[in-house]
C-alpha cells in the first residue's frame, strides 16, 4: 500500500565540508518534511520555485486537505474519469507500477480510497532534480520524508553521505552510503515510523515468511526506488529476489528479529563505513 514516509533514512553532512553548503530549505508538505540542501551558491535563487514545485502536488494530491482533487475523489465528489489529466496520468503511472509489482504495490487502500501518495512524491522530487538539471545546477541533495534524490557532491572530492536508521534502534545507523558523481537515488518504506500502513501479500499465509521492517533500495531514479521499497516491504523475503534480479537495484532490508539482507553494493558499503 502507498502512503507517506516517516524520515526512515537521514542525510549526514561531514563537519568540514558543512561551510560550503550555500543553500538551504526546510518546509513541510505531502505530510512530511522537506530538506533541500546544496554547495553551489547560485542555488539559492531557485528555492522558490522548488517549494511552489511541491505546494502544487501537495494541492493537487493530497489526503488531508479536504478541497484537494484527490479527496474530492475519496470523498464521492468528483469521478477518477472527470479529474485532471495530471490526475488521471498520475493514476495511470501507478497502475502500471501495480502491474510491474505484481500487485505488490497498489494505488489503493485496503478500504478502497484511492491513494496515489506513493508515486506522487516520488514524482515530485524527480520532476525537481529535472528542473534543477535544466537550470544548470549540480552538487545538491534532496531528502523528502527519507526519500533522497542526490547529485554531485557536497564539497570537492567529499561525497553526499546518507545514513540509514536501524529500526530496531533509531539512535544508531546501519549504514552510511557515500554518493558517487552521478545522480543517486535511495528511498526507505518501513513501520519504525508509521506503524503497519503496507498490506502484506503473505498475511493470510498460515506461516508467513519472515516479516521485513524495513527496506532501502537504492536505484538510478527515486520512482523506482520508492516503489520497490514498498514493494519488497509488502512482498516479504520471497519478493526480494525476483525484483532485484529485474530492476538491477541495490537493497537493504530488516527482518523483525533484526536479520540484515543486503545485495552486494551494501554489503561493501557497510564493511567500509560502518
Amino acid at each position: 500500500m502507498t502512503g507517506t514516509e516517516g524520515p526512515m533514512a537521514r542525510v549526514t553532512l561531514d563537519g568540514a565540508a558543512h561551510s560550503n553548503l550555500h543553500a538551504a530549505a526546510t518546509f513541510g508538505s505531502m505530510g512530511t518534511m522537506v530538506s533541500f540542501r546544496a554547495a553551489d551558491e547560485a542555488t539559492y535563487l531557485l528555492i522558490p520555485r522548488l517549494e511552489a514545485l511541491f505546494a502544487a502536488a501537495d494541492a493537487r494530491f493530497s489526503l488531508y486537505r479536504p478541497g484537494s482533487e484527490l479527496s474530492r475523489i475519496a470523498a464521492g465528489e468528483l469521478a477518477l474519469s472527470a479529474s485532471s489529466p495530471e490526475v488521471r496520468g498520475m493514476y495511470a503511472l501507478a497502475v502500471h507500477w501495480r502491474q510491474e509489482t505484481g500487485g505488490l504495490f497498489t494505488p489503493h487502500r485496503p478500504d478502497g480510497v484511492l491513494d496515489l501518495n506513493g508515486v506522487v512524491k516520488a514524482h515530485t522530487i524527480q520532476a525537481t532534480g529535472e528542473f534543477l538539471r535544466e537550470a544548470g545546477t549540480t552538487n545538491w541533495c534532496l531528502n523528502v520524508g527519507g526519500d533522497i534524490l542526490a547529485d554531485g557532491e557536497q564539497a570537492p572530492g567529499v561525497p553526499w553521505s546518507i545514513g540509514i536508521a536501524d529500526p530496531h534502534d533509531r539512535k544508531k545507523l546501519l549504514t552510511r552510503i557515500a554518493t558517487g558523481p552521478r545522480r543517486m537515488a535511495i528511498a526507505t518504506s518501513g513501520t519504525a515510523e508509521r506503524g503497519e500502513h503496507v498490506w502484506r501479500a503473505n498475511a493470510v499465509r498460515e506461516a508467513p515468511l519472515p516479516r521485513l521492517v524495513q527496506v532501502s533500495v537504492v536505484a538510478e531514479d527515486i520512482l523506482t526506488a520508492d516503489v520497490l521499497a514498498t514493494a519488497i516491504l509488502a512482498g516479504g523475503p520471497d519478493s526480494l529476489d525476483p525484483l532485484i534480479e529485474r530492476y538491477h537495484v541495490e537493497v537493504l532490508s530488516v527482518d523483525d528479529d533484526g536479520r540484515l539482507r543486503g545485495t552486494d553494493g551494501f554489503r561493501k558499503d557497510a564493511a567500509q563505513q560502518l
